[in-house]
């Protein structure tokens, strides 16, 4: 019983931090999912890619289910599921996500939490694991690239929050206001560090 419980949260909040991430590409210009963001060059559409990626690999070739589209060899990993490639469209790597979905999910669907899975690419003695460690794995991984983009997004156009029907109407006087508090805090506190 209470592994269908633990499988079900997991699986929700799986379901929560996909729909969250997509929802960052939501109104964006072109340009914009696809630009670098960062000095390492993270960009919103990329970020989509690399998370749907990680779901093809680890509820596909994990568990013996391959995901049925082709994708390199982890061996031959270069990074190049990080970013958007010139020929592939906002359409295309939004349909390959929701494709993984499909895929992933049939797999949590099918197999119990301590269904043995095999991950080639964590080293000794991890790779031989389960059901339950791989969706932990996978919601961490899809959590912590949704914060990227949340940051990402919020740098673009100031929007935030988790889902389109929490987000609140930007009210810029309140926000500089807000962030002018806090740049006095910080001074005050450099200030307070600095010997006499």
């Amino acid at each position: 019983m209470i592994d269908e419980f633990a499988k079900g949260n997991l699986h929700s909040r799986l379901r929560r931090d996909r729909d969250a991430l997509l929802w960052k590409l939501d109104g964006l210009y072109e340009y914009d999912a696809r630009r670098p963001l960062t000095a390492t060059g993270t960009n919103l559409l990329g970020l989509v890619k690399h998370v749907a990626t990680v779901e093809a690999r680890y509820f596909g070739e994990v568990f013996g289910r391959p995901f049925p589209e082709p994708l390199l060899r982890w061996q031959d990993h270069d990074g190049s599921d990080q970013w958007a490639a010139e020929d592939e469209t906002r359409d295309q790597i939004v349909g390959f996500y929701r494709r993984t979905w499909e895929h992933a999910d049939a797999t949590i669907d099918e197999l119990p939490l301590d269904a043995p899975g095999h991950v080639p690419w964590w080293s000794e003695p991890h790779p031989n694991t389960n059901l339950f460690a791989v969706m932990t794995h996978v919601l961490s991984e899809t959590v912590r690239h949704a914060g990227h983009a949340d940051i990402l997004r919020e740098g673009l156009d100031g929007r935030t929050g988790l889902r389109a029907e929490h987000e609140q109407r930007i009210d810029e006087e309140a926000r500089a206001a807000y962030c002018a508090k806090i740049t006095s805090w910080c001074v005050i506190a450099v200030e307070a560090c600095l010997p006499d």
